[in-house]
């Protein structure tokens, strides 16, 4: 094998691999948005895990990053670490779906269907296609299929460059004595299991494996425990992945490389022992990229069978293995830093944080308003913790939507991380006004100052509607439903024009002596902490309406709303007018 045949194999490798990640890149961009929600949310059971596990895999065509994508619902706690068990089985499966693929560079080059179906043809036939959609298509899904059409035909021709480059290392004695010495079970395990690692990717350990039998020199005995070894080598990205996890996220990890090692060596012990019996007649037969991809499909097979009805066992191992109890997992810790390539499970976890950023501050809302009837030392803690919950809402949220702005989304996520991104500091600045209303009854409490009775009246109505816009724009929110958010506006209108009038009627009291000064300066904060919650409500409302409208132009919406005093507007207007009367 001369320096040309050397420079020839690895360019081939090169674009191999280049295609590979090409096409997989494009496919996870076709499907991969749509297959990541299902597969955490449809995975009750181990063989619909299982499944799913195989389907999604084969999709993505990535074994790794299906796993790494199940160790990530793990450490988020969105999914249990059983659930995860029977995706991994799947994904050891799923993955065998890559060899059959590769095969297809193989296809012989005789007349008929057979020069049609030809390796030539089918690269030439992809190039073309994927080079018309990704230079003159507009739609960005079409684009994406001519990423998986170039991405196969680069593969396609990056298996041939190998297979050409290698044809001749048959009658070279010493590669022929090589793949005898492979012939070892355990020297073959060893090999295919550090190729692997090496590579990062059974997928391709496997594509390269079909490329070095087109020399006519690897029989079955070698391909075996090749094969067994490249299963065992691809659950190291895995585990790479697990490093920083907690204690479940690093079990989940360590599933597939547990699943692998004691598959591999059910089978093997199996197989050898019973070939030392019988003496398997094939096991002299000369392998080609067609039948290595069988035996492979086979070999997973046969694992996952045999490890499915033991997912408890794998479960108990694992957890023997890594000791320690299970984190509990904290709402905003669901911003799982493995999500961030898989946007469609980000924005997802993304929205359920901020859902429960938006409970948290109307939850310390409400208590600010008890505070207002009964004030307790810890009632008023507790609005300072949910207070500090926000705080710490608002930093994780901003980093992590920031990071997913650098993704390629599609246009309905870049609306999502839009909106959130324009109400986190919304809901944490009502946070804030809650903690205001709490110190401001912590004020009264100190001082003994008490309003008056009429005072106390005005103030609870103003406290009903803010606590009605808080509800609304909660769920609005929450439920995204925009016949919701435009209720808000009216609300906010008239909470402002309350707060008017309780300041005017305080001006008035003060004049008769009814009130004093020093109750005013507490009455005239806790009317702009109320006033400041509705504008927030107002803001998120907006961002809503305006981002379903594909633009954000808060204070154009807001003066055309208000200038044109539509029907619509004025009726919900009088509706809260007289629910909410002074």
């Amino acid at each position: 094998m001369g320096i040309t045949e050397i420079i020839a194999l690895f360019s081939g490798i090169a674009l191999f691999l280049f295609g590979m990640s090409l096409m997989g890149d494009g496919l996870k961009k076709v499907a991969g948005s749509r297959l990541e929600l299902i597969l955490y949310r449809l995975s009750n059971t181990p063989l619909k895990g299982v499944l799913l596990g195989t389907g999604v895999t084969a999709v993505i065509q990535s074994s790794s990053a299906t796993s790494i994508m199940v160790v990530g619902f793990v450490n988020a706690g969105m999914m249990k670490l059983r659930q995860a068990i029977g995706i991994i089985l799947g994904a050891i499966l799923g993955t065998s779906v890559t060899g059959w693929v590769i095969s297809l560079s193989y296809l012989g080059t005789g007349s008929g269907i057979g020069k049609l179906l030809s390796t030539a043809t089918l690269t030439g036939i992809a190039a073309v296609a994927g080079i018309l959609l990704r230079m003159f298509s507009k739609k960005t899904a079409r684009k994406r299929v001519g990423d998986i059409l170039l991405g196969f035909a680069v593969l396609m021709f990056g298996m041939s460059t190998m297979s050409g480059a290698v044809s001749g290392l048959g009658k070279q004695e010493w590669f022929v004595g090589t793949l005898q010495k492979l012939s070892n079970p355990l020297l073959g395990i060893l090999v295919g299991a550090a190729f692997t690692a090496l590579l990062q990717s059974a997928s391709a350990a496997v594509g390269i494996v079909q490329a070095l039998s087109v020399t006519g020199a690897m029989r079955f005995e070698a391909a075996l425990p090749l094969l067994m070894g490249i299963a065992i080598g691809a659950a190291f990205p895995v585990l790479l992945s697990a490093l920083g996890a907690k204690t479940d996220g690093k079990r989940t990890a360590l599933v597939y490389l547990v699943s692998e090692v004691v598959g591999v060596v059910i089978c093997a012990v199996l197989f050898y022992l019973v070939n030392a019996i019988i003496r398997f007649p094939f096991m002299q037969r000369i392998m080609n990229p067609f039948s290595l991809a069988f035996v492979n499909t086979v070999l997973r097979l046969a694992m996952v069978l045999l490890l499915l009805p033991f997912t408890k066992l794998l479960e108990t191992m694992v957890k023997a293995l890594v000791r320690g109890k299970a984190d509990e997992v904290q709402p905003a810790l669901r911003l799982e830093e493995r999500f961030i390539a898989h946007p469609a499970i980000a924005i997802e976890q993304s929205r359920l944080t901020i859902n429960d950023m938006a409970q948290c501050a109307k939850d310390a809302l409400g208590e600010a308003f008890a505070l207002l009837v009964r004030y307790s030392e810890a009632n008023f803690a507790k609005v300072e913790q949910l207070e500090a919950d926000g705080d710490r809402y608002e930093d994780a949220l901003g980093t992590y939507l920031v990071k997913l702005t650098g993704r390629e989304l599609t246009k309905q996520q870049n609306e999502d991380v839009s909106k959130y991104l324009h109400t986190i500091t919304d809901f944490e600045r009502i946070s804030d006004h809650a903690m205001n209303i709490a110190e401001s009854a912590k004020e009264l409490n100190e001082k003994q100052i008490s309003f008056s009775e009429e005072a106390q009246k005005e103030l609870s109505v103003v406290c009903m509607a803010v606590r009605e816009i808080m509800r609304l724009t909660m769920q609005a929110f929450v439920e995204n439903d925009l016949t919701l958010a435009v209720q808000i506006e009216p609300l906010e209108e008239l909470i402002d024009q309350l707060c008017d009038k309780v300041k005017s009627r305080h001006v008035e009291r003060l004049q008769k002596g009814q009130c004093t000064i020093q109750q005013g300066f507490v009455l005239n904060d806790l009317l702009t902490s109320l006033e400041r919650v509705g504008d927030h409500c107002s803001n998120v409302a907006v961002a809503m309406i305006e981002l379903a409208d594909d633009s954000f132009a808060t204070h154009e919406y807001l003066d055309q709303l208000l200038d044109k005093q539509s029907p619509a507007f004025l009726e919900t207007f009088d509706e809260y007018r007289e629910r909410f009367s002074l």
